[in-house]
């Protein structure tokens, strides 16, 4: 069976730390299997209401979670740092201001796949906001990010200034929405069955053993 009978739909949203952690895990087991998977990513967004040029991340938090929102993560955020040491990632959560409208950075992202920038691309905007601390909404940002992965910068600006193919992406978000995906990292393999959340390694070699018993319809 060729590595093509495994293809996997990553649902995901880029404020999400456990996304990042999730995709991590997931190339980890990817990287140490003979049957390399085909991964998409596909855009969601935890909070469509944030607005376009985002708002200030303690004021979201608190009218979100409440005034006790920094300690309440508190103890999920010393976590995460944890195990996100173990796969390269140094999550600074004190590093965030803002907390950032990512539609941007999901259209940025398909524009990158389909110039096989995906990987990169993603890891650049995962990294910026979790790592650095950046606004991974603001158009500057996610240029810089464009161009360090050797994509035109300024077509990227000019992309950006459209509103070509939003709504394109907020429809795919919804139709995730729609088979009941509530929460982020979802792997979808091979359109058939789905791994949620961010798993260990030898969770997602166990379902590229389930895929390739199960290759993609049609």
């Amino acid at each position: 069976m060729s590595d093509a009978a495994i293809q996997v739909d990553l649902v995901s949203d880029f404020v999400c730390p456990w996304c990042w952690l999730g995709y991590k895990q997931f190339m980890a087991a990817a990287q140490s299997s003979k049957n390399r998977p085909e991964l998409t990513f596909r855009p969601y967004m935890l909070d469509p209401t944030v607005p376009e040029d985002g708002q200030d991340y303690r004021a979201y938090m608190t009218a979100k979670f409440g005034e006790d929102s920094k300690d309440r993560f508190k103890e999920s955020r010393a976590h995460l740092e944890k195990l996100g040491k173990d796969y390269g990632i140094a999550f600074d959560f004190s590093a965030i201001s803002r907390r950032p409208n990512s539609l941007n950075a999901h259209r940025l992202l398909k524009w990158a796949q389909g110039q096989d920038a995906g990987p990169a691309v993603a890891e650049a905007i995962f990294r910026a906001y979790h790592e650095q601390g950046q606004d991974i909404g603001d158009t500057k940002v996610l240029c810089d990010i464009a161009e360090q992965a050797g994509l035109d910068g300024s077509l990227v600006r000019e992309l950006l200034a459209r509103d070509d193919d939003k709504l394109e992406i907020q429809q795919e978000i919804m139709f995730f929405r729609g088979l009941g995906i509530s929460g982020v990292p979802t792997f979808i393999y091979n359109g058939q069955f789905a791994v949620q959340g961010a798993q260990d390694p030898a969770t997602h070699k166990q379902a590229f053993r389930q895929a390739i018993d199960n290759p993609p319809q049609g």
